[in-house]
């Protein structure tokens, strides 16, 4: 704690400080807020790491990147290999573009290194019912429930808050999640902000026609 807060500790039956200048990146996939809560996480480590959040979201959710992940590993696992690919059909594209990917780069990247292995030419020739299988066995009512369930889970904490998105007793730092994150999951799960909830449901403005507009003047002076 204190090398991640001071930058300095002393070892173990050292009266000597020794000063460190490092850089500590921790990365998780699970939602280090809730553990704290449930205290399965130690708080004061989390303050301490949780300086610079960033989100990034799952690859199912940019698939746009996909195309040029795929490239790169096939560039990657073909020298390693020492297996030449020329080229990837259209068709083995636009598939791995929309699978789930639930395993996430890491997931792609050994699926594209067995595909290289595999091949038994210079084309690409991956083993898609293996995907299909995955696919298949992931509910989509299951995907939903859980989309459900994170939905619930901020509109709770935004209404404890009075809709307050950003400050510190703001939903966003509840939540232990960028203020910036949160706004894009409230607009990925439907939730509207406050603001645009007024906006929406705001009394129409009389409309004043000519006729109008001089009596009120009139009346006025």
């Amino acid at each position: 704690m204190r090398a991640l807060q001071e930058q300095e500790f002393e070892r173990l039956g050292s009266s000597q400080t020794i000063r460190v200048n490092v850089r500590v990146v921790a990365a998780t996939n699970q939602n280090l807020s809730q553990l704290v809560a449930a205290k399965q996480f130690r708080a004061d480590l989390y303050y301490r790491l949780n300086v610079i959040p960033i989100f990034l979201p799952p690859l199912r959710e940019r698939s746009e990147d996909i195309p040029e992940l795929v490239e790169h590993f096939v560039r990657k696992f073909s020298a390693r290999h020492n297996k030449p690919i020329d080229a990837i059909p259209q068709e083995v594209m636009e598939f791995l573009r929309f699978h789930n990917w639930p395993g996430n780069i890491r997931e792609l990247q050994n699926f594209i290194e067995r595909a290289v292995v595999l091949s038994p030419g210079s084309v690409l020739r991956p083993v898609l019912t293996e995907l299909r299988q995955i696919t298949t066995m992931q509910s989509p009512a299951a995907s939903r429930t859980l989309a459900a369930a994170e939905r619930d889970h901020i509109m709770e904490v935004l209404k404890e808050t009075a809709w307050l998105i950003g400050g510190k007793d703001g939903a966003a730092a509840r939540l232990g999640l960028p203020r910036t994150t949160l706004v894009y999951k409230m607009r990925k799960l439907g939730i509207e902000t406050q603001r645009s909830r007024r906006r929406q449901f705001a009394p129409p403005q009389p409309v004043l026609d000519e006729a109008h507009m001089c009596a009120a003047f009139t009346g006025a002076l």
